[in-house]
């Protein structure tokens, strides 16, 4: 889409006019405690970085107001839900009207003027961005992704710093957030503060896409690696009953031929076996907690009769299940 449709699009999205503009605000309830969230100390890790809201709130400015001259070391994001003005920057002089957007970086120079015959609100969030120290050692099973939400950080903040300061139009509607955070914060249901946190994180990216230059990357999966461990655990979760491959790969939704390759890749052994050794592995670890007879380990454990699992345990580990018990024992 071209920047000449996009506008003309955005402009019927938020129109620019007091002759064009609804009946009703959508942010009219936010003016109900207009400060409600500068209240709050809110303060959380986002990637490699703290962000600490110092104001995100609702503001309306009076015919002709002035904001004179001034900057801030830190991030202000200023949208226009309603109204319209005029900002002064170092590149020039900028028109505002309903659905716009800037940001005012560190030591960006900025003044605001509001309409003489249509006032202007303002959404303004303004956060303090502090990077944090930088993780050490190898990422572990436990990161659960972080690795991911770090990259995205990461990308957001360069975009931030890289973007203009010259305003354009709220393509992403990160505007809806502003409303999201403040229910959030009047409803104070269970959950509220992660809400709240998505809401600025959702300002934050969504302002950084309208200038975005890179396509993001999201995370991927290894599809063999990943169908192995649901295999697995499967295995793991079912082995007691009469389970089979076609079973599993069912469950899976991928072929019989594919699941025993998956499992031959990683376990370097068939399907087959690998159930039979995880069988024997709990019948080792009944066999030394418990004093079942083999009879009833292998009804438990998966096994068609006590004779077979005699046969099995002895193949496989030379020694017979009462030879192994009593061996465990005497540790």
């Amino acid at each position: 889409m071209n920047t000449a449709s996009t506008i003309r699009k955005e402009q019927t999205m938020y129109p620019a006019g007091r002759s064009s503009q609804p009946r009703s605000f959508l942010f009219a309830q936010m003016q109900e405690e207009p400060d409600a969230l500068d209240r709050l100390d809110l303060r959380f890790r986002w990637g490699r970085y703290g962000i600490q809201v110092l104001r995100c709130h609702l503001i309306s400015f009076p015919a002709g107001y002035v904001i004179p001259y001034h900057k801030h070391r830190d991030y202000e994001f200023h949208f226009i839900p309603r109204g319209k003005g005029v900002v002064f920057l170092q590149e020039g002089s900028f028109p505002l009207h309903t659905g716009m957007f800037y940001l005012t970086g560190p030591q960006v120079l900025h003044q605001q003027i509001s309409d003489q015959q249509d006032p202007m609100y303002e959404l303004c969030l303004h956060v303090n961005i502090v990077p944090l120290e930088a993780e050490h050692g190898p990422e572990t099973p436990e990161d659960w992704g972080n690795r991911w939400e770090m990259a995205e950080a990461d990308a957001c903040m360069r975009q931030l710093q890289a973007m203009p300061a010259t305003p354009t139009l709220d393509s992403y509607n990160a505007m809806h957030w502003f409303l999201t955070a403040y229910q959030a914060w009047q409803e104070r249901e269970f959950g509220a503060f992660t809400t709240i946190r998505q809401a600025i994180i959702q300002i934050l990216l969504r302002a950084a896409r309208v200038h975005q230059s890179l396509q993001p990357t999201l995370p991927a999966r290894n599809m063999n690696a990943y169908r192995y461990q649901l295999a697995t655990q499967y295995i793991r979760d079912n082995y007691a009953s009469p389970l089979t491959l076609k079973e599993v790969a069912d469950e899976l939704r991928i072929g019989s031929r594919q699941l025993q390759r998956i499992i031959r890749e990683y376990a370097n052994e068939t399907f087959s076996s690998y159930l039979e050794h995880y069988r024997l592995t709990q019948v080792c670890l009944s066999l030394t907690h418990t004093d079942l007879t083999v009879k009833e380990l292998a009804a438990l454990h998966g096994f068609s009769s006590g004779s077979y699992l005699h046969y099995v345990f002895k193949k496989h580990l030379g020694v017979t299940p009462a030879h192994y018990r009593e061996q465990q024992r005497q540790k």
